[in-house]
């Protein structure tokens, strides 16, 4: 979840420094790892992603990196060959190690396959097959079979329809009375029903009228009003929100559950859509987009009881029913949630999956979450999602941190929150240092580079600046070929009279040179 906060000088500042720096089937041998995913293999994640990914999934540190540049090269190879696969695909998803596995039901196709850079897999039934089989499955829960079957999904990995009921017979009975093919369907038994995640517990979040506490999920736009999208549980239109604080922030313009689980909220004059997700530790999570992310790709969650977890993803278009309805279409993970977090983000790189549906288990003992996807709930109310700025979203290694406008004193080698951000600084040989500026808003920024010279007159260390690109609210982008040293980069905010250590807004920085 990201907190709307008021802004002193109304917009966002976003800087990027651009690093120059069950199985029918014959499994093909792993390829090897794309030029590409090598490459983004070498970018650090944020903190707050890399120590959740650590502790929640059991990996190295070096193993997070891995993963998420595999990831992230799945998430752009999966569309092109199911594409090319066309009635023949039949699912796709990523390995533990994060490499791109797709499933066909044609063995000639294999070579294709493995030749873009995936693993294939031949199974027997397509995922059209598998899909209709689901849908039929649907069909029968709206008729009101199945009350003792909560949840039931695809699973590409294992080529077949699950079913999860309370109990075997229950789930024979919901099987056999929708007349699809037994052989195609596995029943599991579950302890724990999904519920939905909202109670009327303080936190760091918002509220709905009456008192119901909820999660931001992804902030967005329609036309001019700026809003959030959340779960369609947490409200219904006219209902009105506030902050965490109190605050009148909102009004429930849309909402769909049962059925579907999402909505969306237009927010006052007083709050502002940034394009990032809270992890609850120092550094923001930007978002550059929507890219649905492969079966078995990380992922991470925010919400307002539980703060930032992270786990995978098990299936796509699951259905499951809470006791206020059957919901459709939504995703299964092994991330646990809470009470209080629904409506919040997920998020799967820097990539914007959907919002927390709701679940079983918990945090302690851990749990299944469902999510509803964003791109539906952008395309049901017309809603564009906030991202970072193309021009400044080339490097996916970046940081999110809040910048204040007070003035810093030059010769100040300490880092400056509000001035220098903390990874400004960089002794390195003879090379290219490039970064970029993302200000939407009203306040005039300037980004500048400053080299750190000793001495000056009288003898005093003093930093002066090298580069800088002109004052004013349009993205701009600055590199500069600096000689070996100390640089630093300053961010400059001009023509507004604020009060020292007042929030304006958001910056997102990575210092890097090149080597001459």
């Amino acid at each position: 979840m990201i907190p709307y906060r008021p802004s002193a000088a109304g917009a966002v500042l976003a800087i990027i420094a651009l690093a120059l720096t069950a199985t029918p089937a014959t499994a093909a041998p792993a390829p090897a790892v794309p030029r590409e995913a090598v490459q983004a293999a070498t970018v650090d994640p944020p903190p707050e992603v890399l120590d959740a990914m650590r502790r929640d999934l059991g990996l190295t540190r070096e193993q997070v990196i891995t993963r998420l540049g595999n990831e992230e090269q799945a998430r752009r190879l999966q569309p092109k060959l199911r594409a090319k696969l066309k009635d023949r695909y039949a699912g796709s998803w990523v390995n533990q190690e994060g490499t791109l596995v797709v499933a066909t039901t044609d063995a000639a196709a294999t070579t294709a396959v493995t030749s873009a850079g995936a693993q294939a897999k031949v199974v027997t039934r397509s995922l059209a097959t598998l899909t209709s089989i689901k849908g039929t499955l649907d069909i029968t829960a709206d008729k009101g079979t199945g009350r003792k079957v909560p949840v039931w999904f695809v699973d590409e990995r294992a080529n077949t329809v699950v079913v999860q009921a309370l109990d075997t017979a229950a789930g024979e009975a919901f099987v056999a009375a929708s007349g699809v093919d037994r052989a195609a369907v596995r029943i599991e038994t579950i302890t724990e029903r999904p519920v939905t995640f909202q109670n009327l517990r303080g936190g760091d979040a918002y509220y709905i009228s009456g008192g119901t506490r909820c999660s931001i999920g992804f902030p967005v736009t329609q036309g001019s009003t700026q809003g959030f999208v959340t779960a369609g549980h947490c409200g219904t239109p006219g209902l009105t929100t506030s902050g965490s604080g109190g605050q009148s922030q909102g009004t429930f313009q849309g909402s769909s559950f049962p059925g579907d689980d999402y909505s969306w909220v237009a927010v006052n004059s007083q709050w502002t859509a940034r394009p990032a997700v809270n992890p609850y530790g120092t550094e923001m999570v930007p978002v550059f987009g929507s890219a649905e992310a492969p079966v078995g790709s990380a992922v991470c969650r925010s919400g307002s009881t539980t703060h930032w977890h992270c786990g995978t993803i098990q299936e796509r278009n699951t259905s499951v029913t809470y006791s206020q309805g059957t919901i459709f279409q939504v995703v299964r993970t092994n991330v646990c949630a809470e009470p209080g977090d629904s409506g919040g983000p997920f998020i799967s790189g820097y990539q914007a999956q959907g919002v927390t549906s709701g679940g079983s288990g918990n945090c302690s003992a851990g749990g299944t979450t469902f999510f509803q996807p964003v791109n539906e709930i952008l395309t049901a109310y017309g809603l564009t999602l906030s991202t970072v700025s193309t021009q400044c979203a080339g490097h996916p290694n970046h940081h999110f941190n809040e910048l204040t406008a007070h003035q810093g004193t030059f010769g100040n080698l300490i880092p400056d929150a509000g001035i220098y951000p903390p990874n400004g600084f960089t002794s390195a040989g003879a090379g290219t240092h490039t970064a970029c500026m993302d200000g939407p808003g009203t306040a005039r920024m300037r980004l500048s580079l400053e080299r750190y010279t000793c001495c000056g007159p009288f003898g005093i260390p003093s930093w002066v600046e090298v580069a800088t690109t002109s004052t004013g609210t349009t993205v701009k982008s600055l590199t500069t070929s600096q000689p070996a040293g100390t640089y630093r980069w300053v961010v400059s905010v001009s023509d507004s009279i604020v009060v020292p250590t007042t929030p304006i807004g958001e910056y997102y920085f990575l210092g890097t040179t090149s080597p001459a």
